[in-house]
C-alpha cells in the first residue's frame, strides 16, 4: 500500500484579503457610476421632462439622431464586415501599417476628426462631391462626422469576432469546391452574425454619443442639424440645466436599452 502523502508544512494564506481588494478596488469604481447615474435621475423634475418631449426642437433632435445613428451604423457593419476578414485571415506587406491607420479615429480627439473632416470639404475633391450633395452644415454631415468614429470601433469588433471563428471550416468548404467568396458567404458569414450584431449595436451607441466632429463639421443649428449631444450643449448654454438633465436621461435610457439588446441578442447571455 501506498502511504498517504505528508501534510506541507506551508499552509495557504487566507483569500480574504485579496477578495476585499477586488471588492473595494472595483466596486468603488461602480458605484461611481451607479452615483452619478442616480444624481442626474434625481436631479430632473418629472415636468422638465415632460417639457422636453413638448418641445419641438427637441422632438427633431431626437428623431435625428435616431435615424442618423441608425444608417451610420448600417453603413459601419458594411464597411466593418470586409475589413475586419481581411485583417484576421490574410498576411500582407503594410498590415501593421494599415491596422494603425484603422485606429486612429478611436485615438483621436474627436474635434480634430471634425476638423479634418470640414477641412477636406474645402479640398478639389471634397467640392466636387458638396457640388454633388450638399454635405458640410447638412444633414449628411452629421452622417459622416457619426461614421467616421463609429466604424472605426465596428472593424475591431469584426476583426475579433473573425478571429474567434476557426478557418478550419473554410478550408473544408474549400477542399469540397467552394472558391473564397462561397466559403465566405456560406460558411463565416452565418457563424459571425452575432459579431455583426454587436458591432452594429456599438457603432450605434458609439454615434448617439458623438458630439465633438458633429459640432464642428455639422453645426447645431435648430431643427436641422440638430442631435441629442448638441441639444444638451445648446441647453447649457442658454442656462437651461432641467432640459439638459432631461436630454441626457433620455440618452442614459436609450443606452442602457442598446446594451441590454447586445447582451441578449448578441451574444445569447441571459440578463440575469
Amino acid at each position: 500500500m501506498t502511504q498517504p502523502a505528508a501534510p506541507s508544512p506551508y499552509r495557504a494564506a487566507s483569500d480574504l484579503p485579496f477578495r476585499v481588494g477586488l471588492a473595494l478596488l472595483g466596486g468603488t469604481y461602480i458605484l461611481f457610476i451607479l452615483a452619478l447615474l442616480f444624481s442626474t435621475a434625481t436631479y430632473a423634475k418629472p415636468e422638465g421632462v415632460l417639457a422636453v418631449f413638448r418641445s419641438p426642437e427637441i422632438r427633431y433632435s431626437v428623431w435625428l439622431s435616431l435615424i442618423s445613428c441608425s444608417i451610420t451604423a448600417l453603413m459601419s457593419v458594411w464597411v466593418a464586415v470586409p475589413i475586419g476578414y481581411v485583417m484576421s485571415r490574410h498576411e500582407f506587406p503594410g498590415k501593421n501599417l494599415l491596422d494603425a491607420v484603422l485606429d486612429i479615429p478611436i485615438v483621436l480627439p474627436p474635434l480634430v476628426i471634425g476638423l479634418a473632416l470640414l477641412v477636406f470639404f474645402q479640398t478639389k475633391v471634397g467640392r466636387l462631391i458638396e457640388a454633388v450633395v450638399p454635405v458640410t452644415y447638412a444633414i449628411p454631415s452629421v452622417i459622416l462626422a457619426q461614421f467616421t468614429v463609429a466604424a472605426a470601433f465596428s472593424v475591431r469588433v469584426m476583426r475579433s469576432t473573425f478571429d474567434q471563428i476557426s478557418p478550419r471550416c473554410e478550408h473544408v468548404a474549400l477542399t469540397l469546391g467552394c472558391n473564397e467568396g462561397q466559403a465566405f458567404w456560406k460558411v463565416v458569414l452565418p457563424q459571425s452574425r452575432r459579431g455583426i450584431l454587436a458591432a452594429g449595436t456599438m457603432a450605434w451607441a458609439r454615434a448617439l454619443g458623438e458630439f465633438g466632429p458633429v459640432l464642428l463639421f455639422a453645426g447645431a443649428t435648430r431643427m436641422k442639424t440638430e442631435v441629442l449631444p448638441t441639444t444638451i450643449f445648446l441647453e447649457m448654454s442658454v442656462g437651461n440645466i432641467q432640459a439638459a438633465v432631461a436630454v441626457s436621461l433620455i440618452m442614459v435610457a436609450v443606452a442602457l436599452v442598446t446594451l441590454v439588446l447586445v447582451r441578449v441578442l448578441g451574444s445569447g447571455e441571459k440578463l440575469f
